[in-house]
């Protein structure tokens, strides 16, 4: 609003008109100190107090000052006629000098609207208004907590698309632990879950085993409290392990176990577990993507203060393959934030249920040659995998795999009127389940249950995963026809 909006219409005529003028400019005379900015100012305040907006992150982050979300404040003298509202005209006798009269007031209800609509129109003039205290619109309702029995509570997120992450690193917390591996050889630490209340700890194998044979281990729980443990078993090609605390207090918290094939992509997601040494750790994410191949291998070379990651997971393609030691997981990749220690820790719904185990990220190398931390590609092994190793694992010691008695490689085939990738099978071994089922040499298989196969890594991935004694659907195109063939899967020889 300009200066001349706050005078009568010039071409309205009074017999008090001269009168009115006159006060006016008294009024303008008294009010030159407190003069209104020109357009420049103007549009300078406008950017600098109004548009200066940074957008929250969606993650957890350190270091980086948070956003306030109070309303810009206008300084002013509130005036009454040129400023506080538009002046009515004296009555129909003449007075000397009169001054102006100002409407009555605004409330409070249409002075908060004036500073708001001034906050986002950004006008010429300036705004004297009054900021008046109202209470915040609340961002989503509470989550509340269900108990569980004998594992860690369900969280009951009253909004699903903006979760209390407070609650869910509540309920979760208790469940999580910190692990430190000590021997001659060095000194690691990772993280793991507690998988029952007879004192497992589900964790990595890469953990459990990271400072060699004969290695002292220690668990850590969220309240501090610190017990001896040992291993139960390991299974060095899925990356899992069991730990038996010693002499376990009867108040632990087994974790929730949730159905990772419930998983969708960009659904939210949270870590937690010990980084850097850092217990109790927790960041946030999404599902970035699910069934994601990727191999893993044991770092060689000297451990780091926080000790040996183990695992450096690397896309399809990037890492070298052949050793003994190589791990091929269908894994669930993630953007919330995996850092070395976190290996063996807790990714969790928001609702607090476990649907992955934290066992390695992408890196980009170092320089340095040492670790390289987050880049916002984590993987996780899904969680009906790691349940049904644990459990083997537990009741003898040892696990067993699922395999379909093929070998292969990566091809890419004609589909109809386009081409895609697929795992070729070069071989079948006699006897096995792909054999009994009538697999061939020269078979590409391009999808099982459905979910599409882009390589021999692929295919590997997707057989780990599944159960001795599942049967299973391969889709392949053999010559130029689809065909779908059910395959029972066995144990694996040896």
């Amino acid at each position: 609003m300009t200066q001349q909006d706050i005078h009568p219409d010039p071409t309205r005529t009074r017999p008090e008109q001269g009168a009115i003028e006159q006060a006016t400019e008294q009024t303008t005379e008294q009010t030159t100190q407190n003069a209104e900015p020109t357009a420049e100012q103007t549009r300078s305040h406008e950017w600098l107090g109004q548009n200066e907006y940074r957008s929250p992150s969606s993650t957890p982050t350190t270091g980086i000052p948070t956003q306030t979300t109070s309303q810009p404040e206008w300084y002013g003298t509130a005036a009454t006629g040129g400023h506080g509202g538009y002046p009515t005209y004296p009555p129909a006798t003449p007075a000397p000098n009169p001054a102006p009269k100002a409407k009555p007031g605004r409330g409070i209800g249409q002075m908060t609207a004036v500073a708001i609509l001034a906050a986002a129109l950004a006008s010429g003039g300036t705004y004297a208004a009054t900021r008046y205290a109202t209470p915040a619109p609340s961002s989503s309702p509470a989550a509340t907590t269900q108990s569980n029995g004998s594992t860690s509570p369900q969280v009951i997120q009253g909004n699903a698309s903006a979760p209390d992450w407070t609650a869910t690193a509540k309920a979760v917390g208790p469940s999580v632990v910190s692990i430190t591996v000590q021997s001659n050889q060095g000194e690691g630490q990772g993280s793991g879950v507690i998988f029952d209340a007879q004192g497992h700890v589900l964790t990595n194998n890469h953990v459990a085993t990271g400072a060699g044979s004969n290695a002292a281990i220690s668990v850590t729980l969220s309240d501090g409290r610190n017990y001896e443990a040992k291993i139960v078993g390991t299974d060095p090609s899925t990356d899992l392990a069991v730990l038996q605390i010693n002499n376990p207090p009867s108040d632990l918290v087994p974790i929730t176990i949730g159905d990772s094939s419930q998983l969708t992509v960009g659904q939210p997601v949270m870590a937690i577990g010990n980084p850097l040494g850092l217990s109790g750790t927790v960041t946030t994410g999404i599902v970035s993507a699910l069934n994601r191949p990727v191999t893993t291998q044991a770092s060689e070379g000297g451990q780091g203060q926080q000790g040996q990651q183990g695992q450096q997971g690397q896309l399809p393609g990037l890492q070298q393959q052949g050793t003994s030691d190589t791990v091929v997981t269908n894994a669930i990749q993630t953007s919330a934030a995996i850092n070395p220690g976190n290996s063996g820790g807790a990714l969790v719904t928001a609702d607090g249920k476990l649907i992955g185990i934290n066992s390695s990220i992408a890196s980009l190398g170092s320089s340095s040659g040492g670790q390289s931390g987050n880049i916002g590609i984590g993987f996780a092994i899904p969680s009906n995998e790691a349940k049904s190793i644990a459990d083997q694992l537990i009741a003898t010691g040892a696990a067993q795999h699922a395999y379909i008695g093929v070998s292969a490689s990566d091809t890419t085939v004609t589909d109809g009127s386009s081409k895609r990738q697929a795992a070729l099978i070069k071989s079948v071994s006699g006897g096995t389940p792909a054999a009994q089922a009538g697999l061939q040499a020269q078979d590409a298989v391009i999808a099982i249950d459905g979910k599409a196969i882009d390589s021999s890594e692929a295919l590997v991935a997707s057989i780990h995963e599944h159960k001795v004694g599942d049967t299973v659907t391969v889709s392949v195109i053999r010559g130029s026809q689809k065909q779908d063939i059910q395959v029972t899967l066995a144990a694996r020889p040896g």
